[in-house]
């Protein structure tokens, strides 16, 4: 992949059942560490979303009528074909998105244990039978299909975070709309496509859309889409929900994060510093559930600092496809200059700098602050970059106060030797998964997964959470004979 791809089926396409020219034209794949084109992909216009989205209404009444045990086995088929794309895989994530190869490679492994979780959904029981009070009747709950689901997934995660939604709507019946993000069209769209392409997924049950906003919007307010699954900012999330509330349109909404890594007192320091630059430095700082803040006990606090600057201060950054490094580039300029940004007004704030706040490029340096205060960037921002901002706190209470003042409520992480008192806390947090002495980013997927407040509409993905995401409930009376009443 030293030159740009001009042979391969998605080269300059969209995929509607078949790979076709975009009437919105092409956008180039270009590397993040170098800005190198790579190759080019398609833009799905309007008009192509539109004849998408009415193709895979079409399509998804037979899919739906399917058997369950045919659909599972379409998903778990490309479960192993993502297997043995892995390299591939792994190589676009590296040169297309900036990770290192590890997460590439750790992003493969859990997309292929979703979908095989994804798989298994379908054979599960779904629904009810409950009693009834009119004699000769029985009451079935069902779980039945939306229709259409729109999955607009992101570019940190392009791969797992479009799979999470991807295979469960296609396991439980519906037709999918992809749009993935420009920044990551080949690992989180092109490939996919191929997937379930070269497995026999019928024509028109997946169709795979990139694009910037005017696609996504054009997804969201399709009449034909049934319900929408949103990854991505908590400005643009807001803007999803507040149309599809109005449209009575269901929404999943996986949203920003400012999470936070509490260190007690009676923290095992080294165990949480190792913690803290996982959660914070991992794939650049370039996650929802990163360690955003760091609230630190008073008494420990240096000594933690010290601990983490350490840490950071090992990490190699460069480019992760000339050679192994810990760190690899963020996604784009404008990024690059936000994360900055952030760090310098924090320290021109009266933040101390301990480690990194520089760059080359889009080439950023680990960065460790303290003397952090509530109203500086640091604290009151998701950065979305290699940072970790300290805090301080005297008390339990002033602790979940801290993490509490954000708008945000993904992840939250505590350490403590005392596994009570960190329930105590983790009861208290506004905080739709709390980790205890580990780190915030932490993923399972038969768990459900996802945030409270800012950064989620409450709903989840994974496990049997993905059964009441992606299906609707229908309540079914069967009576021996015909009722008869009054008139």
């Amino acid at each position: 992949m030293n030159t740009p791809v001009k042979t391969e089926r998605w080269s300059g396409k969209i995929f509607t059942g078949s790979w076709v020219a975009a009437r919105g034209g092409v956008a180039p794949v270009l590397e993040a560490a170098t800005g190198a084109a790579l190759g080019e992909v398609g833009v799905a216009s309007p008009e192509d979303v539109d004849a998408a989205a009415r193709s895979a209404q079409a399509a998804q009444k037979a899919w739906a009528a399917t058997p369950f045990d045919q659909r599972a086995a379409i998903v778990r088929e490309a479960a192993r074909l993502l297997k043995e794309r892995a390299a591939e895989f792994t190589q676009w994530n590296v040169r297309e998105c900036g990770s290192i190869v590890p997460k590439g490679e750790w992003e493969v492994g859990i997309t292929h244990e979703q979908m095989q979780q994804a798989a298994a959904l379908a054979g599960l029981p779904n629904g009810m039978m409950f009693p009834s009070s009119v004699p000769g009747r029985t009451n079935l709950w069902q779980r039945v299909p939306l229709g259409v689901v729109g999955v607009i997934a992101p570019w940190n995660f392009p791969l797992f975070l479009a799979m999470r939604s991807v295979a469960p709507a296609l396991a439980l019946g519906n037709a999918v709309l992809l749009k993935p993000d420009l920044q990551s069209a080949v690992t989180g769209g092109a490939l996919i496509a191929r997937l379930f392409e070269d497995v026999g997924l019928p024509p028109g049950v997946l169709q795979v859309l990139p694009g910037g906003p005017a696609t996504g919007d054009a997804v969201v307010r399709h009449p034909c889409v049934n319900m929408v699954s949103f990854t991505g900012s908590t400005a643009v999330g807001r803007q999803i929900g507040e149309f599809c509330g109005r449209a009575l349109k269901k929404v999943a909404l996986e949203l920003g994060g400012n999470n936070a890594m509490i260190v007690l007192d009676d923290a095992d320091l080294d165990g949480a510093s190792s913690c803290a630059a996982w959660g914070g430095f991992l794939h650049q700082g370039q996650i929802c559930m990163a360690a955003g803040r760091h609230l630190v006990h008073r008494s420990v606090a240096d000594a933690y600092a010290a601990k983490l600057v350490e840490r950071a201060k090992k990490l190699y950054v460069g480019d992760p496809h000339a050679g192994p490094a810990h760190l690899g580039p963020l996604i784009n300029d404008r990024q690059t200059e936000r994360v900055h940004r952030i760090v310098t007004e924090s320290i021109a704030a009266g933040a101390t700098l301990l480690a990194g706040g520089t760059h080359e490029g889009r080439f950023y340096q680990p960065t460790v602050l303290s003397n952090v205060a509530v109203d500086m960037p640091a604290f009151a921002e998701e950065i979305f970059g290699p940072v970790a901002p300290i805090t301080v706190f005297d008390t339990d209470e002033e602790a979940v106060a801290l993490a509490n003042s954000s708008e945000y409520g993904l992840a939250a992480a505590i350490h403590s030797k005392s596994t009570a008192r960190a329930l105590r806390m983790a009861s208290q947090l506004k905080s739709g998964m709390v980790h205890i002495n580990d780190q915030p980013v932490n993923c399972e997927p038969q768990v459900p997964f996802g945030g409270m407040g800012a950064s989620g509409s409450g709903g989840r993905f994974g496990g049997p959470a993905s059964i009441d995401e992606f299906t609707q409930a229908q309540w079914v009376s069967v009576s021996e004979k015909a009722a008869q009443y009054p008139f």
